[in-house]
């Protein structure tokens, strides 16, 4: 199966039509894009909870790990840097927090929301490596700019 992310960006731009609530959104994101392609094993949102620091937030999947420092992986990377995190071996990245010893490769992306502020991250897990493509990315930022960029 592979993502068509036009037709994910109508569905979720659909179902998230004027919902302001953070969590909600998150929720049907997380559902809708590990759902829309077999490389996306784990897919949730980490957010942002002041003092440098992650909490588990909306997800699909296996279990995550609960807290993540802006200092310590790759989500944690994403966070400090504000810049996109494509990782195609997860163990040749310093710091890697194995959260399922299962994944090999993980694509994690900063949400912000409209006044700037960072709302967390968007970390998708894979068990394959080299699982994501700048093409992932690129409208994966997109899909969470319209979709955040409103609160």
């Amino acid at each position: 199966m592979k993502v068509y992310y036009s037709e994910l960006a109508q569905t979720i731009a659909s179902l998230t039509e004027g919902e302001t609530d953070v969590v909600a959104l998150m929720a049907t994101v997380a559902c809708e894009v590990h759902h829309s392609d077999d490389r996306f094993h784990w897919t949730g949102f980490y957010r942002n909870v002041g003092g440098e620091t992650l909490k588990i937030g909306p997800y699909q999947g296996g279990h995550g790990c609960l807290v993540i420092p802006f200092s310590r992986g790759v989500c944690g990377a994403a966070a400090k840097t504000g810049k996109t995190q494509l990782v195609a071996d997860v163990d040749a990245f310093p710091g890697h927090i194995a959260c399922a010893s299962s994944t090999q490769s993980e694509l994690v992306l900063p949400v912000w929301d409209s006044a700037g502020k960072l709302l967390g991250v968007f970390d998708l897990d894979s068990d394959f490596p080299s699982a994501f493509t700048e093409e992932d990315a690129e409208n994966l930022v997109k899909i969470l700019r319209s979709v955040f960029g409103k609160v």
